[in-house]
């Protein structure tokens, strides 16, 4: 048996139970500021991801204008802030 650090341990176990895309999901909602920014942040109301697509809601029509838009480069900063491949599209309504 090998030997494992706690991280290691922690994401094997994130990975095998299936919590992972649930906790992506928490820590999305709570970085979710640093994430997009503080305006964006102020303008959307909730987010939701099933398994690797998130639901922007958003009252502003701009802002939902420039989220689809800009969808694209949002999935590659969210990929990148996580480090892994976290969402892969993004719906906004």
């Amino acid at each position: 048996m090998g030997s494992y650090s706690i991280g290691e341990a922690l994401n094997l176990l994130l990975e095998k139970s299936n919590w992972k895309p649930k906790v992506n999901e928490v820590r999305m909602r709570d970085e979710w500021e640093a994430i997009v920014g503080k305006t964006i942040a102020r303008y959307t109301r909730n987010i939701y991801m099933k398994d690797t697509t998130l639901t922007i809601y958003t009252d502003v029509a701009a802002l939902k204008q420039e989220l689809l838009l800009g969808r694209e480069q949002l999935v590659i900063n969210i990929n990148e802030y996580f480090k892994e491949t976290v969402v892969t599209t993004i719906m906004v309504r």
